[in-house]
């Protein structure tokens, strides 16, 4: 077996222990969880148990309640998501293709991303309504700064040997963006659409905490306001999963468009 081989099994070996150490932790955590709430060491009626969720979950499947609130916050979630990652690598490029309008609006983009979102939230209630689109808006607000900031990071990082090669061939602007810049950003593309996708979820929330009927978040705040904290945990491990099964998608996008571009 060559030394290849070898680095090949040592790294696979690496990343199962790494993976059984992970599910363990999560495990125990949640073995401990149950059973310091069984013999009644921590209050159950205020953290909850892992059984409670699981039962609260599987009533709120039986009633209907379980897929119809998570439609709401997917359908949410992929239209902010969208609209701030085709806005913000729009805009992005934008930026690098005409400096100017970077150094014009660096100054209003610090203000806005510095400002607390959720301050705006009535005012998006009046504007808008109490409904999906405050949500959507809201969402926007937080995840769109932070991705324009992060795709024009990636793209000014781009060798500038290597553009200056293409130019020294006659390549036009635009040729230097489709051959070169975008595909050498790919990675920071990638790593800026997992940023965003939390982001997002996170506007989302604070959206329906705000204004919604329906959602996740919705959950949550009649979980909260009902007392039921069994409610407001089954919903805030939604959330997890939700978050963590969107941050997966991306992952898988990214492995295998960046091996295709390879």
């Amino acid at each position: 077996m060559n030394s290849q081989n070898l680095y090949l099994k040592k790294l696979k070996k690496h990343n199962i222990f790494i993976k059984i150490i992970q599910l363990s932790i999560g495990i125990i955590f949640i073995i401990l969880w149950e059973l310091l709430s069984k013999y009644k060491i921590i209050n159950s009626f205020i953290f909850s148990s892992p059984t409670k969720i699981v039962e609260t979950i599987i009533n709120l499947f039986k009633d209907g309640l379980l897929i119809s609130n998570i439609k709401v916050t997917v359908y949410e979630l992929l239209i902010s998501f969208s609209l701030g990652s085709i806005l913000g690598f729009s805009i992005a490029l934008l930026f690098y293709v005409f400096p100017i309008t970077k150094k014009i609006f660096d100054p209003y983009l610090t203000l806005i991303n510095s400002l607390p979102k959720v301050a705006l939230g009535p005012l998006l209630i009046v504007w808008l309504g109490a409904n999906i689109k405050s949500i959507i808006i809201m969402a926007l607000l937080i995840n769109l700064i932070v991705s324009i900031i992060s795709f024009y990071n990636g793209f000014i990082n781009t060798d500038n040997y290597k553009i200056k090669l293409l130019e020294s061939f006659g390549a036009s602007k635009y040729q230097i963006i489709v051959n070169l810049i975008i595909p050498s950003s790919m990675k920071t593309v990638f790593s800026t659409l997992k940023l965003n996708i939390s982001m997002s979820l996170i506007g989302v929330i604070m959206g329906e905490f705000l204004s919604s009927k329906a959602g996740i978040g919705y959950l949550i705040l009649y979980g909260t306001q009902v007392f039921n904290l069994n409610l407001v945990i089954a919903g805030i491990f939604l959330l997890l999963f939700l978050s963590y099964l969107s941050y997966l998608i991306v992952c898988f996008l990214e492995r295998k468009i960046i091996k295709y571009e390879e």
